[in-house]
């Protein structure tokens, strides 16, 4: 009821105004008797105006006298005195009373007494963490805000106290910046440029990278140490590491500048250990995000972060690795582990292709060469390879593939699981499958993502191969076999589809290490006509193929084509669509999507102008520089290309 008094006094002050302004007006016309009449009125409306503002102010004293008793209840005598601010206010925000440290400090001597809180204090009380205060800064001081609430008869209030922690939040943000962290550069393939290179060439690489290093560091108060011909341990602080970060390591980019013997660029990978509380925490941490850039072709630096990574460059092509010592060693370590197991099952990814099918065979063929038994576990309803898997069992004497449902019954801990073709979980064929494995071995040649398979006893993992039946190719030729057996030519055969395949007829991402294999595999055997008779396809699907070449349209270089159309061998000849819009003059890169249930697939593909990896990984995808693709769930077609054109601005503009 209290509220209502200041509207009620308002519309009796008005009409008081237009009773007087009627009697002035009769007085001055001489009509006394009428001017007596509008004079009882105003007396009438002068008592009642003056009865209403006692009542309003009784009942305002009042509730100033309840509030008084409150804050005498909660020492308020004590508050006038603490040396932080205390403030009072009512169910609507509004001031209604405060010490002196917050006349001083908050409204910075302004009478706040009415005055909504929120002109001094931009606070959301619902922002309060689990110890029941907020943080809020006001008039360049930092305060941790907490409040105590009271509810009594017909009063309701918040007691709100200030606690100044100024000086803690420039001594915490001072202590972080000052925080060390280890920071690992590596010259990819060091040792493989600098072979063929002259003494007088590799000292002068030396200086000119080791000057540019100095310059980098420079800027920093930081320290660096070489510890072997191509690599560097330095320690940075993180307020060093915000501004490199910022700056986007642009060290890459100069050292793509230094040049060995007139033709190999000169590139690094970085791991940042940021984020560790010890600096042997620092190190690991480093050293992981070292491995991811070098897990992902290299010429990049990894910044591991609360959300995952971060990735700066990978703009280059990655560099051939030439030895085979480390392929050996591998070999044999999978020789060991093959031998102990009972038995060796094979996995790739969903929708298997022919690389995975082949590079699974390749395997298979190798373990049951070596005496063990051997399964490739596939899903024929999602594959693309069924061709080839139908080609095998027509010349294999023994068995070859089972039903994902059924290797997941029978695998037990003491089997083997072998994955090829992929490392990430979110990929596997049979995840389950996976999960109830004794030991895994995984064989890839995809640049590393972040939800890689961590638990491997063997991860070999080589980006810089052309594919995973190449990486396969290259470790039977190690394996220890009875000297009377031969690989079976038709196997050969399948691993040979396989580099086919992701080289695109040896055009792609092929290195002196895939015609090597390709060699190798021919001599066991294998026959070129075959192998290209797996690639045919009908003249249905060359029609529609044609027809996702035929709806490309072009956005800064690159060629999106969408199908509108529903199709069982969609997953197949959307990336052969991909492959062909490579074809159009002034095209860096190729887009093609379909959707298949609720998810929209984008496969992407390039030549080497554009790492379309980087723009499938905004999408959640990934891949490699030049092939790469991805799934956005629940979504149209057309908000897919929105989403992949903002992408490729997005890359553009950053690179």
């Amino acid at each position: 009821m209290k509220n209502k008094f200041p509207a009620l006094l308002i519309i009796l002050h008005l009409l008081l105004f237009a009773d007087t302004a009627a009697i002035a007006f009769l007085l001055s016309r001489q009509d006394y008797s009428t001017g007596l009449a509008f004079t009882i009125p105003a007396f009438v409306l002068i008592i009642t105006c003056i009865i209403v503002f006692a009542i309003y102010s009784g009942s305002s004293m009042r509730h100033f006298s309840k509030m008084n008793t409150h804050l005498e209840s909660s020492a308020a005598e004590f508050m006038v005195s603490l040396p932080e601010p205390v403030a009072v206010i009512d169910s609507n925000k509004s001031i209604v009373w405060y010490n002196n440290i917050f006349s001083e400090k908050i409204s910075l001597g302004q009478d706040a007494y009415g005055l909504s809180c929120e002109e001094f204090i931009k606070l959301d009380f619902s922002s309060m963490n689990s110890n029941g205060y907020a943080t809020c800064s006001i008039n360049g001081c930092i305060y941790n805000v907490s409040a105590e609430k009271f509810d009594k008869d017909e009063v309701s209030f918040l007691i709100l106290y200030f606690q100044d922690n100024t000086n803690y939040y420039k001594l915490k943000k001072l202590s972080d910046d000052s925080h060390p962290n280890v920071v690992i550069i590596t010259i990819d393939n060091y040792d493989d440029i600098m072979q063929n290179a002259k003494e007088s060439e590799k000292a002068q690489a030396s200086v000119e990278t080791e000057k540019l290093i100095e310059n980098f560091m420079s800027s920093t108060n930081g320290f660096i140490k070489k510890t072997s011909s191509n690599s560097f341990y330095a320690i940075i602080e993180n307020r060093h590491i915000e501004e490199i970060v910022k700056e986007k390591f642009n060290i890459l980019d100069a050292a793509r500048n230094i040049k060995i013997a007139g033709n190999y660029q000169l590139t690094f990978s970085i791991g940042v250990g940021s984020g560790a509380a010890t600096l042997a925490e620092s190190e690991k941490i480093a050293n992981q995000c070292l491995d991811m850039a070098l897990g992902r072709g290299g010429d990049q630096a990894v910044v591991k972060t609360e959300n995952g990574y971060r990735f700066f460059g990978g703009v280059s092509k990655g560099v051939e690795k030439r030895s085979l010592a480390k392929t050996r060693i591998i070999a044999n370590a999978l020789q060991d582990l093959v031998e102990k197991s009972n038995n060796v099952y094979i996995i790739g990814h969903r929708f298997g292709d022919l690389d995975s099918v082949g590079a699974s065979c390749g395997i298979a063929g190798a373990v049951k060469m070596l005496g063990k038994n051997a399964l490739i576990a596939v899903n024929r309803d999602k594959n693309l390879a069924v061709n080839l898997i139908e080609a095998v069992e027509e010349q294999a004497d023994s068995q070859y593939f089972i039903p994902v449902s059924e290797a997941e019954d029978s695998i037990s801990e003491n089997d083997l699981l072998i994955i090829v073709d992929t490392h990430n979980k979110d990929f596997l064929e049979s995840f389950r499958l996976y999960e109830r494995a004794g030991s895994v071995v995984v064989i890839d040649h995809h640049r590393k993502n972040v939800n890689f398979i961590d638990d491997a006893v063997i991860f070999h993992h080589e980006p810089y191969a052309s594919s995973a039946s190449e990486m396969v190719s290259e470790l039977i030729q190690y394996l220890r076999f009875d000297k009377d057996e031969h690989f079976p030519s038709f196997l050969a055969n399948a691993l040979l589809a396989g580099i086919m395949l992701d080289t695109k007829n040896f055009i792609m991402r092929t290195g002196v290490r895939t015609f090597e294999a390709a060699a190798y595999l021919k001599k066991l055997g294998a026959d070129t006509v075959t192998v290209k008779g797996l690639f045919s396809s009908s003249i249905e699907s060359y029609r529609r193929r044609s027809q996702i070449v035929a709806s490309a349209k072009i956005h800064r270089k690159c060629a999106i084509a969408a199908a509108d159309f529903k199709s069982d061998d969609l997953r197949l000849i959307a990336p052969q669509a991909a492959d062909e819009l490579l074809n159009i003059t002034d095209v860096d890169a190729s887009f093609v999507l379909y959707k298949t249930g609720s998810t929209v697939n984008i496969s992407a593909r390039s030549l080497g102008a554009m790492n379309v990896q980087i723009v499938m990984e905004q999408l959640g995808g990934g891949g490699h520089q030049t092939m790469a693709a991805t799934q956005i769930d629940n979504v149209s077609v057309q908000e897919a290309v929105k989403s992949l054109i903002l992408a490729i601005d997005d890359f553009r503009n950053n690179n």
